[in-house]
């Protein structure tokens, strides 16, 4: 007959109470245990805690939908602080000449309508695309998150304020209020089409911060502090933010392209970015009278958008089923 083990030994499964019973020992909040080649996962002599994060990235490391829209989102993060390291030329250098002409030696994407190399201005227009997004994403995230969290935290008349004023910004049309606004903007940088982004873009981040707080400080943890006299903003920042920031971040990333494809929208309609700032937005509405003549014109800062849009929400879903376990 085996020898019956140790309960209270370093391999015990069960733990003594003080009441005289026993307890499954269990990981604590946020870890997972690792797997280990000698047994079932987290059940190996080798065997140790993760935190959620780490976890989150092993899982990542491995998804080869992140790794690829990574590296796309890499490139394109790379040619928009050195666009001259794949393009020589000037994207405002134009010449009458050659309009409309197709590729040739040296211009593999032909020029547009105005004689301008289609190649140099769509590498070009890769860096307005994504300081928009990029800026945006970080406005809305960081006052969505605030705003949010404050009024789930705390509840009572500031959450009912917020709640009704998250109600009056999502009843504007996006499209037609940057018709409304940017209309009267004679600016040609992107601040204000980024200011109207997160003007409109926070109160969906609100709501999922909300949320997130709301059944984050529920859990016992969030209640021991609160019990052994935590102030609020420990409890914030140290128990519930932590633990409340993921579907933020998933919500954020997928949001992210969204806000790069929404630019393109407005400044195809006229309101968003205005020349001479290249903008692939800005290509596609002056391409699009030449589409029957010169496809050429639409075809390459189209598709450069549709690739940015789509590794962006590719990494917005690896990113989500990283850290929801659920959905492994």
């Amino acid at each position: 007959m085996p020898e019956p083990r140790d309960p209270n030994g370093p391999d015990g499964a069960i733990a003594a109470t003080g009441a005289g019973g026993a307890m499954d020992l269990a990981a604590t909040e946020g870890t997972t245990l690792d797997r280990t080649p000698g047994g079932p996962e987290g059940t190996g002599p080798a065997g140790h805690a993760r935190s959620l994060w780490s976890d989150a990235w092993h899982e990542l490391r491995r998804n080869p939908v992140f790794i690829i829209s990574g590296l796309i989102i890499l490139f394109l993060v790379f040619i928009s602080l050195w666009p001259s390291a794949i393009a020589s030329g000037n994207p405002l250098d134009c010449d009458l000449a050659n309009s409309q002409k197709s590729s040739s030696s040296g211009h593999p994407f032909g020029f547009d309508g105005q004689g301008c190399d289609v190649y140099t201005r769509t590498v070009y227009g890769a860096r307005a695309s994504v300081t928009v997004g990029v800026c945006a994403t970080l406005g809305v995230a960081i006052l969505g998150s605030v705003l949010g969290g404050l009024a789930g935290f705390f509840g009572g008349v500031w959450d009912a304020i917020l709640s009704r004023i998250t109600d009056v910004f999502f009843a504007i049309p996006v499209v037609l209020g940057g018709l409304v606004l940017l209309s009267v903007v004679t600016s040609s940088t992107v601040w204000p089409v980024i200011g109207f982004m997160v003007l409109l873009g926070w109160p969906q981040l609100s709501r999922i911060a909300r949320g997130s707080v709301i059944t984050a400080k529920q859990n016992d943890y969030v209640q021991a502090a609160r019990a052994l006299g935590a102030s609020n903003s420990r409890m914030l920042l140290r128990h519930i933010a932590p633990n409340a920031i993921a579907p933020v971040i998933v919500v954020a990333t997928i949001a992210l392209g969204t806000y790069i494809a929404l630019e393109a929208t407005l400044s195809y309609l006229g309101v968003g970015l205005k020349p001479p700032t290249v903008s692939w937005g800005i290509d596609i509405s002056a391409a699009s009278q030449y589409i029957r003549n010169a496809p050429h014109m639409l075809l390459w800062p189209a598709g450069a958008l549709a690739i940015t849009v789509l590794a962006f929400i590719m990494l917005g879903d690896a990113v989500r089923d990283a850290l929801d376990p659920k959905l492994r």
